[in-house]
Protein backbone atom coordinates (compact mmCIF):
# COMPACT_ATOMS: atom_id res chain seq x y z
CA UNK A 1 0.00 0.00 0.00
CA UNK A 2 2.77 2.46 0.85
CA UNK A 3 4.67 1.57 -2.19
CA UNK A 4 1.02 2.61 -4.52
CA UNK A 5 0.90 5.51 -2.00
CA UNK A 6 4.41 6.88 -3.57
CA UNK A 7 3.76 6.17 -7.38
CA UNK A 8 0.12 7.54 -7.20
CA UNK A 9 1.67 10.68 -4.97
CA UNK A 10 4.65 10.40 -8.13
CA UNK A 11 2.63 10.58 -11.16
CA UNK A 12 0.61 13.37 -9.54
CA UNK A 13 3.28 15.32 -8.93
CA UNK A 14 4.48 14.65 -12.30
CA UNK A 15 1.29 15.42 -14.31
CA UNK A 16 1.54 18.97 -12.17
CA UNK A 17 4.95 19.81 -13.37
CA UNK A 18 4.64 18.54 -17.25
CA UNK A 19 1.26 20.32 -17.11
CA UNK A 20 3.34 23.74 -16.14
CA UNK A 21 5.45 22.56 -18.28
CA UNK A 22 3.03 22.15 -21.62
CA UNK A 23 1.23 25.81 -20.18
CA UNK A 24 4.78 27.61 -20.55
CA UNK A 25 5.41 26.37 -24.02
CA UNK A 26 1.75 27.25 -25.24
CA UNK A 27 2.01 30.74 -23.33
CA UNK A 28 5.56 31.35 -24.62
CA UNK A 29 5.26 31.03 -28.33
CA UNK A 30 1.49 31.56 -29.08
CA UNK A 31 1.47 35.31 -30.52
CA UNK A 32 -0.89 37.88 -29.69
CA UNK A 33 -3.56 36.35 -32.72
CA UNK A 34 -3.49 33.12 -31.46
CA UNK A 35 -3.06 31.60 -35.11
CA UNK A 36 -1.32 28.37 -35.71
CA UNK A 37 0.54 29.42 -38.86
CA UNK A 38 2.70 31.95 -37.06
CA UNK A 39 3.04 29.85 -33.47
CA UNK A 40 5.19 27.54 -35.35
CA UNK A 41 7.32 29.63 -36.29
CA UNK A 42 7.89 31.29 -32.69
CA UNK A 43 8.83 27.67 -31.42
CA UNK A 44 11.18 26.87 -33.98
CA UNK A 45 13.13 30.20 -32.74
CA UNK A 46 12.39 28.83 -29.01
CA UNK A 47 14.66 25.51 -30.38
CA UNK A 48 17.14 27.14 -32.00
CA UNK A 49 17.62 29.23 -28.75
CA UNK A 50 18.75 26.56 -27.07
CA UNK A 51 21.20 27.95 -24.55
CA UNK A 52 22.67 24.09 -24.55
CA UNK A 53 24.34 25.80 -27.57
CA UNK A 54 24.97 28.97 -26.72
CA UNK A 55 28.21 30.01 -25.64
CA UNK A 56 27.14 30.90 -21.98
CA UNK A 57 28.37 30.53 -18.74
CA UNK A 58 26.26 27.81 -16.95
CA UNK A 59 26.17 25.24 -19.97
CA UNK A 60 29.97 25.42 -19.72
CA UNK A 61 30.84 26.07 -16.48
CA UNK A 62 28.38 23.16 -15.26
CA UNK A 63 28.84 20.67 -18.36
CA UNK A 64 31.46 21.04 -20.93
CA UNK A 65 34.78 21.93 -18.26
CA UNK A 66 33.43 19.90 -16.01
CA UNK A 67 32.99 16.54 -18.27
CA UNK A 68 33.28 16.22 -22.03
CA UNK A 69 36.26 18.93 -22.04
CA UNK A 70 37.75 17.63 -19.24
CA UNK A 71 37.75 14.24 -20.49
CA UNK A 72 39.31 15.46 -24.03
CA UNK A 73 42.04 17.55 -22.35
CA UNK A 74 40.79 20.23 -24.64
CA UNK A 75 40.65 22.27 -21.25
CA UNK A 76 42.81 22.62 -18.49
CA UNK A 77 42.58 19.15 -16.32
CA UNK A 78 42.47 19.89 -12.33
CA UNK A 79 43.93 17.35 -10.78
CA UNK A 80 41.37 16.95 -8.29
CA UNK A 81 40.57 13.45 -6.76
CA UNK A 82 36.93 13.61 -8.42
CA UNK A 83 37.72 15.01 -11.78
CA UNK A 84 36.86 12.07 -13.63
CA UNK A 85 33.19 11.83 -11.70
CA UNK A 86 30.64 14.15 -13.18
CA UNK A 87 27.93 15.43 -10.67
CA UNK A 88 25.03 14.04 -11.20
CA UNK A 89 23.22 16.92 -10.71
CA UNK A 90 24.86 19.15 -13.28
CA UNK A 91 24.37 15.97 -15.92
CA UNK A 92 20.77 15.67 -14.70
CA UNK A 93 20.45 19.48 -15.45
CA UNK A 94 22.15 18.96 -19.25
CA UNK A 95 19.43 15.55 -20.12
CA UNK A 96 16.62 17.76 -18.90
CA UNK A 97 16.97 20.91 -20.87
CA UNK A 98 16.97 18.91 -24.21
CA UNK A 99 13.87 17.23 -22.94
CA UNK A 100 11.65 19.86 -21.48
CA UNK A 101 11.41 23.56 -20.73
CA UNK A 102 13.61 24.14 -17.57
CA UNK A 103 14.53 28.59 -16.56
CA UNK A 104 15.99 29.70 -19.73
CA UNK A 105 16.18 26.27 -21.76
CA UNK A 106 13.25 25.87 -23.75
CA UNK A 107 13.52 22.14 -24.13
CA UNK A 108 14.35 20.80 -27.68
CA UNK A 109 12.33 17.39 -27.62
CA UNK A 110 9.03 19.14 -26.35
CA UNK A 111 9.02 22.07 -28.51
CA UNK A 112 9.08 19.92 -31.29
CA UNK A 113 6.72 17.22 -30.17
CA UNK A 114 4.05 20.27 -29.52
CA UNK A 115 5.17 21.83 -33.37
CA UNK A 116 4.09 18.51 -34.40
CA UNK A 117 0.73 18.01 -32.66
CA UNK A 118 0.06 21.92 -34.32
CA UNK A 119 1.09 21.12 -37.91
CA UNK A 120 -1.16 18.18 -38.18
CA UNK A 121 -4.20 20.01 -36.51
CA UNK A 122 -3.47 22.76 -39.77
CA UNK A 123 -5.32 22.91 -43.02
CA UNK A 124 -3.29 21.59 -46.53
CA UNK A 125 -2.60 25.69 -46.67
CA UNK A 126 -1.23 26.03 -43.77
CA UNK A 127 0.96 22.80 -43.25
CA UNK A 128 2.72 23.88 -46.99
CA UNK A 129 3.46 27.16 -45.38
CA UNK A 130 5.20 25.37 -42.58
CA UNK A 131 6.67 22.82 -44.07
CA UNK A 132 9.95 24.28 -44.37
CA UNK A 133 10.35 24.87 -40.69
CA UNK A 134 9.16 21.72 -40.11
CA UNK A 135 12.23 20.45 -41.75
CA UNK A 136 14.42 22.55 -40.21
CA UNK A 137 13.23 21.85 -36.73
CA UNK A 138 13.88 17.82 -37.43
CA UNK A 139 17.38 18.59 -38.45
CA UNK A 140 17.72 20.56 -35.40
CA UNK A 141 16.11 17.60 -33.37
CA UNK A 142 18.14 15.36 -34.93
CA UNK A 143 21.52 16.90 -34.46
CA UNK A 144 20.52 17.74 -30.46
CA UNK A 145 19.22 13.94 -29.87
CA UNK A 146 22.71 12.44 -31.83
CA UNK A 147 24.91 14.59 -29.24
CA UNK A 148 22.88 12.44 -26.57
CA UNK A 149 23.26 9.22 -28.06
CA UNK A 150 27.17 10.34 -27.85
CA UNK A 151 26.70 11.17 -24.21
CA UNK A 152 24.69 8.27 -23.12
CA UNK A 153 23.54 6.00 -25.26
CA UNK A 154 20.43 4.76 -25.59
CA UNK A 155 17.86 7.49 -24.97
CA UNK A 156 14.66 8.29 -24.59
CA UNK A 157 13.16 9.32 -28.18
CA UNK A 158 10.18 7.86 -29.79
CA UNK A 159 7.95 7.76 -26.64
CA UNK A 160 9.12 11.20 -25.30
CA UNK A 161 7.21 14.15 -25.27
CA UNK A 162 3.84 12.14 -24.72
CA UNK A 163 2.18 14.84 -22.89
CA UNK A 164 2.60 17.14 -25.51
CA UNK A 165 1.70 14.59 -28.29
CA UNK A 166 -1.54 12.94 -26.37
CA UNK A 167 -2.00 15.00 -23.02
CA UNK A 168 -0.87 11.73 -21.54
CA UNK A 169 2.10 11.22 -18.69
CA UNK A 170 3.68 8.23 -19.74
CA UNK A 171 7.12 6.88 -19.00
CA UNK A 172 8.84 6.61 -22.42
CA UNK A 173 11.26 3.90 -23.22
CA UNK A 174 15.03 3.95 -24.21
CA UNK A 175 15.52 3.56 -27.47
CA UNK A 176 18.00 1.80 -29.15
CA UNK A 177 21.27 4.22 -30.05
CA UNK A 178 21.96 2.47 -33.06
CA UNK A 179 18.54 2.82 -34.43
CA UNK A 180 18.41 6.26 -33.51
CA UNK A 181 21.34 6.96 -35.37
CA UNK A 182 20.43 5.63 -38.08
CA UNK A 183 16.92 7.15 -38.00
CA UNK A 184 18.86 10.58 -37.73
CA UNK A 185 20.90 9.74 -40.53
CA UNK A 186 17.77 8.69 -42.72
CA UNK A 187 16.00 11.65 -41.55
CA UNK A 188 18.94 13.67 -42.43
CA UNK A 189 19.13 12.72 -45.83
CA UNK A 190 14.88 12.91 -46.33
CA UNK A 191 15.29 17.08 -45.00
CA UNK A 192 18.32 17.72 -47.90
CA UNK A 193 15.81 16.29 -50.26
CA UNK A 194 13.42 18.62 -49.19
CA UNK A 195 15.36 21.83 -49.14
CA UNK A 196 16.70 20.75 -52.38
CA UNK A 197 13.50 21.50 -54.52
CA UNK A 198 11.65 23.63 -51.66
CA UNK A 199 9.72 26.73 -53.05
CA UNK A 200 8.09 28.87 -50.70
CA UNK A 201 5.15 31.12 -50.28
CA UNK A 202 5.57 34.84 -49.54
CA UNK A 203 3.86 33.98 -46.22
CA UNK A 204 6.23 30.98 -45.38
CA UNK A 205 9.78 32.97 -46.81
CA UNK A 206 8.63 36.20 -44.33
CA UNK A 207 8.22 33.39 -41.17
CA UNK A 208 11.36 31.38 -42.19
CA UNK A 209 14.00 34.51 -42.85
CA UNK A 210 12.18 36.26 -39.45
CA UNK A 211 12.38 33.23 -37.03
CA UNK A 212 15.54 31.78 -37.95
CA UNK A 213 18.07 33.02 -35.95
CA UNK A 214 20.96 30.49 -37.17
CA UNK A 215 21.06 30.84 -40.64
CA UNK A 216 18.76 33.29 -41.65
CA UNK A 217 15.90 31.57 -43.64
CA UNK A 218 18.74 30.08 -46.25
CA UNK A 219 16.93 27.25 -47.97
CA UNK A 220 20.57 26.41 -49.16
CA UNK A 221 22.18 26.67 -45.75
CA UNK A 222 20.42 24.06 -44.02
CA UNK A 223 20.66 21.89 -46.42
CA UNK A 224 24.31 22.21 -46.39
CA UNK A 225 23.89 21.85 -42.57
CA UNK A 226 21.58 18.68 -42.81
CA UNK A 227 24.39 16.77 -45.19
CA UNK A 228 27.29 18.10 -42.84
CA UNK A 229 25.38 16.60 -40.16
CA UNK A 230 24.61 13.61 -41.66
CA UNK A 231 27.98 13.57 -42.62
CA UNK A 232 29.03 13.65 -39.10
CA UNK A 233 27.04 10.92 -38.12
CA UNK A 234 28.22 8.69 -40.86
CA UNK A 235 31.89 8.97 -40.33
CA UNK A 236 31.54 8.71 -36.39
CA UNK A 237 29.83 5.58 -36.62
CA UNK A 238 31.98 4.42 -39.41
CA UNK A 239 34.58 1.82 -37.34
CA UNK A 240 31.07 0.13 -36.25
CA UNK A 241 30.07 -0.52 -40.16
CA UNK A 242 32.54 0.71 -41.93
CA UNK A 243 30.86 -1.11 -45.71
CA UNK A 244 27.75 0.70 -44.59
CA UNK A 245 29.40 4.17 -44.00
CA UNK A 246 31.51 4.33 -46.84
CA UNK A 247 28.75 3.48 -49.25
CA UNK A 248 26.89 6.64 -48.03
CA UNK A 249 30.40 8.97 -47.40
CA UNK A 250 31.53 8.40 -50.94
CA UNK A 251 27.70 8.91 -52.72
CA UNK A 252 27.69 12.17 -50.81
CA UNK A 253 31.26 13.43 -51.92
CA UNK A 254 31.18 12.48 -54.93
CA UNK A 255 28.27 14.29 -55.65
CA UNK A 256 28.47 17.79 -54.18
CA UNK A 257 26.08 19.04 -56.52
CA UNK A 258 23.42 16.56 -55.06
CA UNK A 259 25.10 16.74 -51.94
CA UNK A 260 26.42 20.30 -50.60
CA UNK A 261 28.28 20.94 -47.69
CA UNK A 262 29.10 23.57 -44.84
CA UNK A 263 32.80 23.04 -46.43
CA UNK A 264 33.64 26.93 -47.03
CA UNK A 265 33.77 25.79 -51.04
CA UNK A 266 37.20 24.22 -50.21
CA UNK A 267 38.99 27.76 -49.60
CA UNK A 268 41.21 28.27 -46.59
CA UNK A 269 40.68 31.61 -46.32
CA UNK A 270 36.87 31.52 -45.67
CA UNK A 271 34.48 33.82 -44.11
CA UNK A 272 32.81 31.62 -40.59
CA UNK A 273 30.40 34.76 -40.58
CA UNK A 274 28.95 33.76 -44.06
CA UNK A 275 29.52 29.77 -43.96
CA UNK A 276 29.12 28.54 -40.61
CA UNK A 277 26.52 27.29 -38.74
CA UNK A 278 26.95 29.72 -35.46
CA UNK A 279 24.23 30.71 -32.68
CA UNK A 280 25.08 34.38 -32.86
CA UNK A 281 24.55 35.74 -28.82
CA UNK A 282 21.39 37.97 -28.30
CA UNK A 283 21.48 41.51 -28.74
CA UNK A 284 20.20 41.71 -25.07
CA UNK A 285 23.38 39.40 -23.79
CA UNK A 286 26.00 40.94 -22.24
CA UNK A 287 27.86 37.75 -20.21
CA UNK A 288 30.87 35.72 -21.32
CA UNK A 289 33.03 32.87 -20.46
CA UNK A 290 35.16 34.76 -17.94
CA UNK A 291 33.63 33.29 -14.53
CA UNK A 292 32.72 29.53 -16.13
CA UNK A 293 36.22 29.50 -16.81
CA UNK A 294 38.08 30.56 -13.82
CA UNK A 295 36.22 29.53 -11.28
CA UNK A 296 36.93 25.98 -11.72
CA UNK A 297 40.72 26.74 -12.67
CA UNK A 298 40.20 25.88 -16.69
CA UNK A 299 41.34 29.24 -17.82
CA UNK A 300 44.78 27.71 -18.11
CA UNK A 301 45.92 26.61 -21.13
CA UNK A 302 46.09 22.79 -21.40
CA UNK A 303 49.24 20.32 -21.35
CA UNK A 304 49.01 18.01 -24.78
CA UNK A 305 47.38 20.63 -26.74
CA UNK A 306 50.12 23.30 -26.26
CA UNK A 307 52.92 21.91 -25.66
CA UNK A 308 53.11 19.04 -27.62
CA UNK A 309 50.69 19.70 -30.79
CA UNK A 310 50.46 23.50 -31.26
CA UNK A 311 54.12 24.84 -29.87
CA UNK A 312 56.76 22.24 -31.84
CA UNK A 313 54.54 23.32 -35.19
CA UNK A 314 54.83 27.18 -34.30
CA UNK A 315 51.21 27.48 -34.72
CA UNK A 316 49.68 30.72 -35.34
CA UNK A 317 46.23 30.43 -33.72
CA UNK A 318 48.51 30.36 -30.55
CA UNK A 319 48.54 34.15 -30.10
CA UNK A 320 44.39 34.08 -30.47
CA UNK A 321 44.19 30.72 -28.22
CA UNK A 322 46.34 31.52 -25.35
CA UNK A 323 48.05 34.41 -22.90
CA UNK A 324 51.54 34.15 -22.37
CA UNK A 325 50.07 34.89 -18.89
CA UNK A 326 52.11 36.96 -16.42
CA UNK A 327 53.18 36.25 -12.31
CA UNK A 328 50.91 38.63 -10.28
CA UNK A 329 53.12 37.69 -7.01
CA UNK A 330 56.52 38.83 -9.18
CA UNK A 331 57.98 42.20 -9.07
CA UNK A 332 56.80 44.49 -11.34
CA UNK A 333 54.40 41.95 -12.27
CA UNK A 334 56.43 40.63 -15.15
CA UNK A 335 54.81 38.99 -18.23
CA UNK A 336 55.93 35.02 -18.75
CA UNK A 337 58.69 35.17 -21.44
CA UNK A 338 57.20 32.45 -23.66
CA UNK A 339 53.91 29.99 -23.75
CA UNK A 340 53.98 26.76 -21.47
CA UNK A 341 51.14 25.02 -20.37
CA UNK A 342 51.40 23.69 -16.92
CA UNK A 343 52.00 19.78 -17.00
CA UNK A 344 48.66 17.58 -16.74
CA UNK A 345 50.57 15.67 -14.34
CA UNK A 346 50.75 18.52 -11.76
CA UNK A 347 49.66 18.15 -8.42
CA UNK A 348 46.69 20.63 -7.28
CA UNK A 349 48.96 22.28 -4.58
CA UNK A 350 51.63 22.19 -7.57
CA UNK A 351 48.90 23.93 -9.61
CA UNK A 352 48.08 26.45 -7.09
CA UNK A 353 51.82 27.00 -6.26
CA UNK A 354 53.01 27.46 -9.99
CA UNK A 355 50.00 28.22 -12.16
CA UNK A 356 50.90 31.87 -12.46
CA UNK A 357 54.13 31.22 -13.99
CA UNK A 358 52.01 29.28 -16.87
CA UNK A 359 49.67 30.63 -19.74
CA UNK A 360 45.90 31.23 -19.96
CA UNK A 361 43.39 30.92 -22.50
CA UNK A 362 42.98 34.56 -24.47
CA UNK A 363 40.88 36.80 -22.81
CA UNK A 364 40.40 39.04 -26.35
CA UNK A 365 38.77 35.64 -27.77
CA UNK A 366 37.49 33.94 -24.75
CA UNK A 367 37.42 35.12 -21.24
CA UNK A 368 35.99 38.82 -22.17
CA UNK A 369 34.25 38.12 -25.15
CA UNK A 370 30.28 38.49 -25.12
CA UNK A 371 30.02 38.10 -28.64
CA UNK A 372 31.03 34.53 -29.12
CA UNK A 373 28.56 32.16 -31.08
CA UNK A 374 27.52 28.90 -29.82
CA UNK A 375 29.23 26.45 -32.52
CA UNK A 376 27.18 24.23 -34.17
CA UNK A 377 28.94 23.46 -37.10
CA UNK A 378 31.74 24.50 -39.12
CA UNK A 379 33.96 24.65 -42.11
CA UNK A 380 36.81 22.99 -40.92
CA UNK A 381 34.82 20.04 -39.45
CA UNK A 382 33.41 19.29 -42.43
CA UNK A 383 36.66 19.10 -44.31
CA UNK A 384 38.43 17.00 -41.40
CA UNK A 385 35.35 14.99 -42.20
CA UNK A 386 36.33 14.73 -45.61
CA UNK A 387 39.99 14.43 -45.46
CA UNK A 388 39.74 11.34 -43.31
CA UNK A 389 37.09 9.76 -46.02
CA UNK A 390 39.38 10.26 -48.72
CA UNK A 391 42.39 8.48 -46.93
CA UNK A 392 40.61 5.74 -46.03
CA UNK A 393 38.60 5.30 -48.58
CA UNK A 394 39.84 7.13 -51.58
CA UNK A 395 37.59 9.42 -54.11
CA UNK A 396 39.13 12.36 -53.79
CA UNK A 397 42.21 14.54 -52.50
CA UNK A 398 42.85 13.73 -48.49
CA UNK A 399 46.07 16.18 -48.42
CA UNK A 400 43.92 19.22 -50.06
CA UNK A 401 41.03 18.44 -47.69
CA UNK A 402 43.42 18.23 -45.03
CA UNK A 403 45.22 21.23 -45.55
CA UNK A 404 42.12 23.45 -46.10
CA UNK A 405 40.55 22.19 -42.85
CA UNK A 406 43.50 23.44 -40.88
CA UNK A 407 44.30 26.39 -42.74
CA UNK A 408 40.28 27.26 -42.12
CA UNK A 409 40.83 26.67 -38.16
CA UNK A 410 43.24 29.49 -38.08
CA UNK A 411 41.12 31.71 -39.98
CA UNK A 412 38.38 30.39 -37.77
CA UNK A 413 40.00 31.36 -34.58
CA UNK A 414 41.08 34.67 -35.76
CA UNK A 415 37.55 35.27 -36.39
CA UNK A 416 36.65 34.65 -33.05
CA UNK A 417 39.26 36.67 -31.57
CA UNK A 418 37.90 39.61 -34.09
CA UNK A 419 34.82 39.60 -32.36
CA UNK A 420 36.11 40.56 -28.99
CA UNK A 421 37.61 43.46 -27.24
CA UNK A 422 41.48 43.70 -26.44
CA UNK A 423 44.72 43.06 -28.10
CA UNK A 424 44.10 41.80 -31.55
CA UNK A 425 46.84 40.30 -33.24
CA UNK A 426 47.30 40.16 -37.21
CA UNK A 427 46.99 36.92 -39.08
CA UNK A 428 49.56 36.63 -41.78
CA UNK A 429 48.96 34.37 -44.39
CA UNK A 430 52.35 33.54 -45.29
CA UNK A 431 52.58 31.94 -42.00
CA UNK A 432 50.06 29.16 -42.84
CA UNK A 433 51.97 26.94 -45.14
CA UNK A 434 55.31 27.09 -42.98
CA UNK A 435 52.74 25.48 -40.64
CA UNK A 436 51.37 23.20 -42.79
CA UNK A 437 55.04 22.22 -43.57
CA UNK A 438 56.11 21.95 -39.89
CA UNK A 439 57.26 18.12 -39.33
CA UNK A 440 54.25 17.48 -36.70
CA UNK A 441 51.65 19.09 -39.42
CA UNK A 442 52.66 17.78 -42.41
CA UNK A 443 50.66 15.48 -44.34
CA UNK A 444 53.57 12.64 -44.80
CA UNK A 445 53.95 9.12 -43.38
CA UNK A 446 51.91 6.26 -43.59
CA UNK A 447 48.01 5.92 -43.70
CA UNK A 448 48.23 5.24 -39.74
CA UNK A 449 50.46 8.75 -39.27
CA UNK A 450 48.51 10.55 -41.84
CA UNK A 451 44.92 9.30 -39.85
CA UNK A 452 46.67 10.54 -36.70
CA UNK A 453 47.07 14.23 -38.07
CA UNK A 454 43.68 14.27 -39.24
CA UNK A 455 42.69 13.20 -36.02
CA UNK A 456 44.98 15.56 -33.98
CA UNK A 457 44.10 18.47 -36.13
CA UNK A 458 40.69 18.25 -35.80
CA UNK A 459 40.64 17.95 -32.01
CA UNK A 460 42.96 20.86 -31.43
CA UNK A 461 40.06 22.78 -33.89
CA UNK A 462 37.15 21.28 -31.41
CA UNK A 463 39.05 23.06 -28.70
CA UNK A 464 36.64 23.48 -25.33
CA UNK A 465 34.04 25.20 -27.20
CA UNK A 466 33.21 22.32 -29.10
CA UNK A 467 34.16 19.88 -26.01
CA UNK A 468 31.19 17.14 -26.68
CA UNK A 469 32.49 17.25 -30.30
CA UNK A 470 36.29 16.65 -29.02
CA UNK A 471 35.00 14.05 -26.52
CA UNK A 472 33.19 11.49 -29.00
CA UNK A 473 36.41 12.01 -31.47
CA UNK A 474 38.50 11.39 -28.69
CA UNK A 475 37.08 7.92 -28.30
CA UNK A 476 36.05 7.43 -31.38
CA UNK A 477 39.59 7.85 -33.04
CA UNK A 478 41.50 7.13 -29.54
CA UNK A 479 43.68 10.09 -31.32
CA UNK A 480 45.46 12.16 -29.32
CA UNK A 481 47.30 9.31 -27.20
CA UNK A 482 46.34 11.59 -23.79
CA UNK A 483 48.08 10.89 -20.34
CA UNK A 484 44.85 11.03 -17.33
CA UNK A 485 46.75 11.21 -14.34
CA UNK A 486 45.52 8.16 -12.14
CA UNK A 487 46.98 8.55 -8.38
CA UNK A 488 45.35 9.95 -6.03
CA UNK A 489 41.51 9.73 -7.50
CA UNK A 490 38.42 8.05 -5.87
CA UNK A 491 37.98 4.53 -6.19
CA UNK A 492 36.15 3.56 -9.25
CA UNK A 493 36.86 7.03 -10.63
CA UNK A 494 40.61 6.65 -11.76
CA UNK A 495 40.04 7.18 -15.12
CA UNK A 496 37.36 9.25 -17.34
CA UNK A 497 34.11 7.37 -18.34
CA UNK A 498 33.54 6.37 -21.62
CA UNK A 499 30.17 7.15 -21.65
CA UNK A 500 27.47 9.13 -18.72
CA UNK A 501 25.23 7.56 -16.69
CA UNK A 502 21.89 8.11 -16.72
CA UNK A 503 21.56 11.08 -14.20
CA UNK A 504 19.68 10.39 -10.84
CA UNK A 505 16.21 12.90 -11.97
CA UNK A 506 15.72 9.89 -14.84
CA UNK A 507 16.43 6.44 -13.33
CA UNK A 508 14.56 7.35 -10.25
CA UNK A 509 11.56 8.38 -12.10
CA UNK A 510 11.10 6.41 -15.12
CA UNK A 511 10.50 2.46 -14.88
CA UNK A 512 11.85 2.04 -18.45
CA UNK A 513 15.24 2.36 -16.38
CA UNK A 514 15.26 -1.24 -15.56
CA UNK A 515 15.68 -2.07 -19.31
CA UNK A 516 18.68 -0.35 -19.72
CA UNK A 517 20.08 -0.67 -15.85
CA UNK A 518 22.20 -3.95 -16.72
CA UNK A 519 24.65 -1.43 -19.07
CA UNK A 520 24.36 1.46 -17.27
CA UNK A 521 28.17 1.69 -16.30
CA UNK A 522 30.45 4.62 -16.53
CA UNK A 523 33.00 2.28 -18.63
CA UNK A 524 30.21 0.83 -20.92
CA UNK A 525 31.17 2.20 -24.18
CA UNK A 526 28.89 3.71 -26.82
CA UNK A 527 27.91 1.95 -29.49
CA UNK A 528 30.64 3.45 -32.33
CA UNK A 529 32.93 3.32 -29.86
CA UNK A 530 34.87 -0.08 -31.28
CA UNK A 531 38.87 0.89 -31.98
Amino acid sequence: MKKNFKNIGYAFLLALSLGSCKKSIDEKFNNPEKTAVVTIPYMFTGMLNNTRVRAEYWHYRTFILTATADFSQTSFLPNTNTVYQPNDGYMGGRWEDFYHPNGSANGVMALYRTMEVTYNQMSATDKANNDVIMNAARVTLYDQASQMVDCWGDIPFSEAGSLETSATVKNPKFDDQIALYKSFIAGLDAASTYFKTATLSGQASKAFTTQDILLGGSVDKWRRYANSIRLRLLMRMSFYDEAGSKTEVTKMLADPTSYPLMDGGNVAAYNPATTDALLVPLTTYTGSLQSALTEGGSNYAPDYLLNTVMLPANDPRIPVLFDKGSNALATGNPGNPVYRAMPVTFTSDQASSEALKYSVVDSTTFLTNNKLPGIVITAPEVNFLKAEAFERWGGGDAKAAYETAVGQSVYFYFYLNSLGTGVKPTLNAADIPTFLASATVAYTGSQTDKLAKIWIQKWAHFGFMQGTQAWSEYRRTKYPVLNFPSAGKLANYTTPPTRLVYPSIETGFNSHYSDVQAKDKRNAKIFWDVK
